[in-house]
């Protein structure tokens, strides 16, 4: 038996091969939408993929089931009371899938949504579980929000309540079943995931907070509070993930554009341009107009909050990475990507005239001002932990919803947690019309240890 990871830190994305060697046999399980690195794990193996499984209707990221089964043939399963524009498998509770020896049990799993399934993997038939792909119901350290795919609130307490029947379900396996969940930290489906990317049942059990032992009440308040706000992006990709779609070509040609050409793009303004460089760099010089979204931290997911699906994007990169730029935006389903300029020997003199420079303020510039809109743009969760005195908190996922309560005149001072997420947000309020926006350098963490630095003086 063959059960391989595929792991994607930018989307906190777990997706997996399953098959049996000795019929060549394979399925997918939540697969991504760039394929080729399923198909050429399975052809060195010496494996056919049959099948492709979703545990559920992604909100997080477009599901390669199309691409894969357009590749190989194979058929598309999901739980069968999933709603889906095109031809699926529906897949029962308890129904058994065989691959030759190799047995796949469905368990119903609803909680996070309401088709949700989960998926027992034994070697053989008659054996014990090996292992569970869990899916959303189940990960290292937590269990999937339940709002994503409610319409009110009541519905919300109403798949939570399911959850809470679906954890139950799944703490009956042995304890030393493999928990294969398909997120892990840093993922907007849940609170508290782990980095880790794989446990057990028992130890699920034993540190799993919304595994102990607690009324049916007592586990819907407790994980329908302080989940982080939902990017913009899931409810497009959810409604993705049920049509028939264009497929993603990986072999598309990507056109490199001239300084010339980059320049018309931003004179005509209806463009977005994201640069991927890493803040410092941003800020020492970029063309006005455009977004600072590093590819060295959660780029598509951010992309995902701020840039809308239905417009054209254009990225400017460095060391030759325009590839990995457009992969990633076409993992979130953002494909109208018309070009891309790599900045690696510095900005072009025929942009000089477009070019900027942003303000990062230290920690000990922002106490000598008290006067600035400081704006927080952390979880709710990390807020708790401590905030700057006075602060206006909107968090990066509704950013772009709720920009317009900041007074586009305002001198305004951007913080997060370390300066990633701030640079964001900062070149975003600057490309929607607010003029006077800085952000905090070293973020949050700054403030703290220079407030220790001064206090010890």
């Amino acid at each position: 038996m063959i059960v391989q990871q595929y792991y994607l830190d930018c989307l906190s994305h777990a997706s997996y091969l399953v098959a049996d060697e000795t019929t060549g046999q394979a399925v997918i399980v939540d697969p991504r939408r760039d394929i080729d690195d399923y198909l050429a794990d399975a052809r060195a193996a010496g494996v056919s993929i049959v099948g492709v499984i979703n545990t559920h209707v992604h909100a997080d990221f477009v599901a390669g089931n199309l691409e894969l089964a357009a590749a190989t043939g194979a058929w598309i399963g999901f739980g069968e009371r999933a709603v889906i524009d095109h031809r699926i498998r529906p897949l029962a509770h308890g129904e058994h899938l065989r691959l030759g020896e190799v047995d796949l049990e469905i368990i119903s799993t609803p909680g996070h949504t309401w088709e949700s399934i989960s998926i027992v993997i034994r070697e053989h038939a008659d054996s014990d579980p090996d292992a569970v792909c869990t899916g959303d119901a189940m990960f290292v350290g937590d269990v999937g929000r339940p709002d994503l795919a409610s319409a009110a609130p009541n519905e919300t307490e109403t798949l939570a309540r399911a959850q809470f029947s679906s954890i139950h379900r799944l703490l009956a396996l042995p304890d030393d079943t493999r928990v294969l969940p398909a997120h892990g930290a840093g993922s907007s489906c849940g609170k508290n995931l782990s980095a880790e990317l794989s446990s057990t049942i028992g130890e699920q059990r034993r540190t799993n907070y919304a595994a102990q032992p607690m009324s049916e009440a007592e586990f819907v308040a407790l994980i329908t509070d302080g989940q982080p706000p939902a990017p913009a992006y899931f409810a497009v990709d959810a409604r993705l993930n049920r049509q028939v779609r264009a497929l993603y070509d990986s072999s598309a040609l990507l056109s490199e554009l001239t300084a010339a050409q980059l320049r018309a793009v931003l004179e005509d303004g209806t463009t977005c341009v994201i640069d991927t460089r890493g803040p410092d760099e941003f800020a020492e010089a970029h063309l006005s107009g455009s977004v600072n979204i590093g590819l060295d931290g959660r780029f598509a997911e951010t992309a995902g909050m701020l840039v809308p699906h239905d417009v054209p994007v254009v990225v400017l990169t460095v060391g030759g990475r325009g590839r990995e730029a457009v992969t990633r935006l076409g993992r979130i389903g953002i494909d109208r990507v018309v070009g891309h300029h790599d900045l690696s020997t510095g900005i072009d003199e025929a942009l000089r005239p477009l070019t900027r420079t942003a303000s990062r303020l230290h920690a000990d510039e922002l106490r000598s001002r008290p006067n600035l809109v400081v704006l927080d743009v952390r979880n709710p969760g990390e807020r708790e932990s401590g905030a700057i005195d006075g602060s206006v908190h909107i968090p990066l996922p509704q950013l772009a919803a709720r920009h317009d309560e900041l007074h586009s005149g305002a001198d305004v001072v951007v913080y997060c947690a370390g300066g990633w997420r701030s640079s964001v947000a900062a070149s975003f309020l600057r490309a929607s019309g607010h003029d006077r926006v800085r952000d905090l350098e070293g973020g949050f963490s700054e403030w703290l240890a220079t407030a220790v630095a001064t206090a010890g003086r």
